[in-house]
C-alpha cells in the first residue's frame, strides 16, 4: 500500500462510521447520510452489502523532501482504480469487511515515454466495532474501535517489469491498522473525527533491510442531509508518517505527508439501492505536503445491501 492508498483506506475503511440522522428523516436517509462519507459502512438496518467503486486520479505535480509543491515537468500519470467491496454485520454491534482493489496507471516522463500497467492490489480486511452509538446517550458521542489489516496481495515496485513501474500495485508488506472514530449528530448535520494508526512490517529487498515509519492518519468529516433520499459530505484527510530506516538506519528526508480534501454525495433509491460520487483533491500548495505527488480525481460507487 502506497501513502496515497493509506489515505484511501482511512476514507473507506476506518472512516465506517454509523451516520445516525434525526428521526424524522426515517430509513433511507440513515442510509444516504452513510455512504455520502463511505459507501461500504452499513446502516443500523442492515445485515450486510456488497458494491463497486471506480476512481480517476490525474497527477498534478508533488512536494519534494522540503514541502515544496513542483509541476510535473512534463511528466504525466492518470490512476485507475475499480474497487469491490462487502460487508457483513456482526454480534449486533460490529461488522467486517473486504476490499479488493484492482489498479492502473498510465504514466509518461520526457526520457522513456508512455507506458500502462495495472494488476490487483493488496487486500484490505477490516472490523468496527461500535462502543456507542450516535444517539444512544445523551451525552455520549458515538465511538466506534476500528481494525484493519492489508495483505501484500499486489505487485511489489521491485518487481515492476516497466521502467516507470506502472505495474507496480502494492507495498510488499503487510500493514495493521487502529483507530477510534467519534461522531455526533446535530440536527440535520453529523460531524465525525476518526484517527489512525498504521505500521507496516520491514522488508528484505536486494539485501537490505527497509522499514517504513508509522503512519498516522486524522480525518474530519462534515455530513448534511439535503433532502430525505440525498446527503452531501466534506471530508478533510491528514496523513503523516516518519523517516524510513534501512538497516536500523534512520534515513533524512524520507517522512511523508499529505492533505486530501473530498466532496461527496449520495442517493438512496431504495432501502437496499444507493449510489455515491465523490471530487478530490490533494491541494497543490507548498507546505501542505511532503515527498508524496499531489492528485485531483473522482470516484463512483454503487451499494446493493440486505436488510
Amino acid at each position: 500500500m502506497t501513502f496515497a492508498s493509506g489515505i484511501r483506506f482511512a476514507g473507506s475503511a476506518a472512516l465506517v462510521s454509523a451516520l445516525l440522522w434525526p428521526r424524522h428523516a426515517s430509513a433511507q436517509a440513515c442510509c444516504a447520510g452513510a455512504s455520502a462519507i463511505t459507501p461500504g459502512r452499513l446502516d443500523l438496518h442492515e445485515r450486510g452489502l456488497v458494491g463497486a467503486q471506480l476512481r480517476a486520479a490525474w497527477l498534478l505535480g508533488s512536494y519534494d523532501t522540503t514541502g515544496a509543491f513542483r509541476g510535473p515537468a512534463g511528466s504525466a500519470e492518470l490512476d485507475l482504480e475499480q474497487d469491490v467491496f462487502g460487508s457483513l454485520r456482526v454480534l449486533e454491534r460490529g461488522q467486517v469487511g473486504v476490499l479488493v482493489p484492482v489498479l492502473e496507471s498510465w504514466r509518461r516522463s520526457p526520457t522513456t515515454g508512455a507506458e500502462f500497467g495495472g494488476g490487483v492490489g493488496d487486500v484490505n480486511l477490516n472490523l468496527r466495532y461500535d462502543l456507542t452509538w450516535g444517539r444512544e446517550f445523551q451525552y455520549l458521542p458515538g465511538m466506534a474501535a476500528l481494525v484493519g489489516v492489508t495483505l501484500p496481495s499486489g505487485r511489489p515496485p521491485e518487481s515492476a517489469r516497466q521502467p516507470l513501474a506502472s505495474d507496480a500495485t502494492g507495498i510488499g508488506t503487510t500493514q495493521i491498522s487502529a483507530g477510534i472514530a467519534f461522531e455526533r449528530p446535530l440536527g440535520d448535520f453529523l460531524l465525525n473525527v476518526t484517527g489512525l494508526a498504521a505500521k507496516r512490517a520491514s522488508r528484505h529487498v536486494q539485501g537490505l533491510t527497509s522499514e517504513l515509519g508509522t503512519q498516522f492518519t486524522c480525518l474530519l468529516a462534515v455530513g448534511y442531509t439535503l433532502v430525505d433520499h440525498t446527503s452531501a459530505a466534506a471530508v478533510f484527510t491528514y496523513a503523516f508518517e516518519g523517516n524510513a530506516r534501512v538497516d536500523g538506519t534512520t534515513v533524512p528526508g524520507s517522512a511523508r505527508r499529505q492533505l486530501r480534501v473530498a466532496f461527496a454525495l449520495s442517493r438512496s433509491f431504495s432501502d437496499t439501492l444507493r449510489l455515491q460520487g465523490s471530487l478530490f483533491m490533494d491541494p497543490p500548495v507548498s507546505g501542505l505536503g511532503q515527498g508524496q505527488s499531489a492528485t485531483v480525481g473522482t470516484s463512483f460507487s454503487v451499494v446493493r445491501s440486505f436488510l
